[in-house]
């Protein structure tokens, strides 16, 4: 994945995103049982043309991807309170799956494909993944009060805190590494925001898991799950990372 977003031209890098997206579509359909001719036309409208819009014709601004983002966290709200275990099937959670891939995932190709793109993508990706080493340790041995135990069981508000206290400090050291210009508050503010969203979207992906009653999002990675469950920590710090960069 770094070589290709490292080397791989612009229209290469949008290929392999349309893609993933079309695959993250499908698992949608899979979770939601909507696997069916009747579904195919809301696929289409919901998930299709964004995606491809998006990719093809550039963003439309900030209001919709932070609509579909927002979504997602009334699902999360949802089943954090009143638990959803696989009982939430239906057109609603079709809608947000499809809008979740088709609206989200192109950043990913926005964002790199932009000036300063690649450098961008990666150290969100590199923050992202701090921030999710640093909630599992510092919640494995100090880990206590539970986050929000209906949606992910085994996360904690005190594996929540280090892993964001674990980002911004990375994001301090990776900034003076990567020669930029920010000084110590933006750097600390955007690390703080992607750690954040990396652990909002890890728990809206297990949300909608629960929702439609499964334990992974798909099988591609075997022993990890599907596309869905490796990237849900990235969708909305990516979806940040491109407007805070414009």
């Amino acid at each position: 994945m770094g070589a290709l977003i490292v080397f791989a031209p612009d229209w290469l890098f949008t290929i392999f995103i349309a893609t993933a997206a079309s695959w993250g579509l499908y698992e949608v359909a899979a979770m939601t049982g909507a696997l069916h001719m009747v579904a195919i036309p809301l696929f289409a409208v919901v998930g299709g043309v964004p995606l491809f819009g998006l990719l093809y014709g550039g963003e439309v601004g900030w209001l919709v991807p932070a609509l579909v983002i927002l979504m997602m966290l009334a699902l999360v709200a949802r089943v954090a309170v009143a638990g959803a275990p696989g009982t939430f099937r239906g057109p609603r959670l079709v809608f947000i799956g499809a809008a979740y891939v088709g609206v989200l995932f192109p950043y990913f190709a926005l964002l790199r494909n932009g000036p300063g793109g690649i450098g961008m993508l990666l150290l969100v990706i590199l923050l992202a993944v701090v921030s999710d080493s640093g909630a599992y340790f510092i919640g494995m041995y100090l880990g206590r009060m539970k986050l929000a135990p209906k949606v992910s069981p085994k996360k904690t508000v005190e594996g929540a805190a280090g892993g964001l206290i674990a980002t911004m400090a990375a994001g301090l050291l990776l900034f003076q590494i990567r020669g930029g210009t920010w000084n110590a508050g933006p750097a600390l503010l955007f690390s703080a925001m992607i750690s954040l969203l990396a652990q909002l979207g890890d728990l809206a992906g297990s949300a909608f898991k629960r929702a439609a009653g499964v334990k992974d999002s798909g099988w591609i990675f075997p022993g990890h799950g599907g596309l869905l469950d490796r990237s849900c920590s990235l969708v909305f710090a990516v979806v940040f990372a491109y407007y805070w960069s414009r």
